[in-house]
């Protein structure tokens, strides 16, 4: 990859980083779907303790994803900086973004790391997860809250690398973390030979000890230089003034990302009470449904880059172009995976809760995930032009929109239809379904409006 921003039709740009960043997702679906099939087929003769085991995953899931909300303190900084610098043409304070970003990686790590250890017990409590699901969430998550500092800084070397252009790299080496993480996890959760493996907490050791080789490896790849970024002991040294630019983009929205992260983690506790079988469906559903949010999320990566890209090259005007590219492009995609969805939902359902004891799982979920397909276009607005409204330092108001969509209609609406409408998982879904088209609807206003372009970094 070149540097600075991409000539060319804007469909070409966007598709160059899309398309590495879109094989970087679906690697990580992959294992999220292998932790999935691994619960799902869990040696246990207990059907309901199958379904303890696939509700823990489902919360233990919203945690991890709540860990992803977190990173965002340092990666949408570090993409958007390094993408101005670079399209402007200055590669030298573009690599000390990148080590800035680097150690705040570290910091906010660390920190991350300390208090997920001390507070998962209270918060899958707080979350009205109880009994035997309960405890198999906390040993879940403990490895991974225990080796979150190598995700963060995995996170922040890709997003630098995002930020100069180059996605290849970062799918090189999160596929590289996807390769290793199906056989660990497979490998500790049934054991090797004669030694008889961790079981379910096995899973969640293979995917933190994965994450620790991906950071490594990126680690190494900088300190050589890569894509003009140099990763060195100089520009590690902390930069107050740099890192204040950083942690001005970042705030906003990792607030943004960690508020929607919360009001996720609400919804999921009136999910939890609806009992193993609503959580367990709820769970499947969402994998599923990662086939049309995780392409969204490549192409915001390729949103967020260009524009910030455009814009330190001083041309507004394409990196509009290429934001609502971007958003036409997965909005295509995800309705593509809306259509498989409406038709293929009982079975794909039954892939992760098989035999006659699952069938109430499948019957709770394969509605559901029929449903959300006629949200896919909404989330693509939200998902890409978010993104895009990132890229160009536009975080501050996003954070508004994420908690009307959330505090003003998901979460009131799913009182009402679990509760005195008596729609169980399905009224949950349908008011995830009005928040979705809300929120899509106020970022394309946001973004169609065309103050971002105008926001100094």
């Amino acid at each position: 990859m070149g540097h600075g921003p991409a000539g060319g039709p804007a469909w070409r740009a966007v598709l160059a980083l899309a398309l590495p960043a879109l094989a970087q997702q679906y690697l990580h679906l992959l294992v999220g779907l292998s932790d999935q099939y691994l619960a799902g087929h869990f040696r246990v003769a207990d059907p309901a303790a199958r379904e303890a085991y696939l509700s823990a995953l489902t919360t233990a899931g919203y945690l991890y994803w709540f860990v992803s909300s977190y990173t965002v303190v340092v990666s949408v900084g570090a993409t958007a900086l390094v993408a101005r610098f670079v399209g402007a043409g200055d590669l030298s304070l573009a690599r000390r973004a990148t080590g800035q970003a680097v150690l705040l990686g570290a910091a906010f790590g660390a920190v991350g790391a300390v208090a997920g250890l001390l507070g998962l017990p209270v918060l899958v409590d707080a979350l009205w997860l109880t009994g035997d699901a309960a405890r198999y969430a906390v040993d879940f998550l403990t490895p991974l809250a225990a080796l979150l500092a190598f995700q963060i800084v995995e996170s922040a070397c890709a997003a630098c690398l995002a930020g100069s252009g180059d996605t290849r790299t970062g799918l090189k080496v999160l596929g590289l973390v996807a390769v290793l993480n199906v056989p660990l996890a497979w490998g500790l959760c049934f054991g090797v030979g004669p030694w008889g493996g961790l079981g379910f907490v096995g899973i969640a050791l293979g995917t933190g000890l994965s994450h620790v080789v991906g950071c490594a490896v990126l680690l190494l790849i900088l300190s050589r230089g890569k894509s003009g970024l140099t990763l060195t002991w100089a520009n590690l040294a902390p930069d107050l003034s740099l890192i204040r630019r950083l942690l001005r983009v970042s705030v906003p929205a990792a607030a943004d990302s960690l508020s929607v992260a919360f009001c996720q983690l609400w919804f999921l506790g009136l999910v939890n009470r609806l009992g193993d079988t609503a959580s367990a469906a709820h769970g499947i559903a969402l994998r599923w449904e990662a086939l049309g949010f995780l392409a969204g999320a490549a192409f915001g990566t390729a949103a967020m880059a260009l524009v910030g890209q455009n814009l330190g090259a001083r041309d507004p005007a394409r990196a509009a172009r290429c934001g609502w590219t971007a958003f036409g492009i997965a909005a295509a995609v995800m309705c593509g995976m809306g259509v498989l969805f409406a038709l293929f939902a009982g079975p794909m359902f039954r892939l992760f809760a098989p035999g006659a004891g699952a069938a109430g799982v499948v019957e709770a979920g394969a509605p559901v995930l029929r449903l959300i397909a006629v949200a896919m276009p909404a989330l693509a607005a939200q998902i890409v032009l978010t993104a895009a409204l990132r890229g160009a330092g536009d975080t501050r108001v996003p954070v508004l929109i994420s908690w009307v969509g959330f505090l003003g209609v998901r979460i009131p609406l799913a009182y009402l239809l679990t509760g005195p409408a008596n729609l169980g998982l399905f009224g949950a879904w349908v008011a995830m379904c009005a928040d979705i088209w809300v929120r899509g609807t106020f970022f394309a206003v946001r973004f169609a409006g065309g103050r971002w372009k105008r926001i100094e970094v």
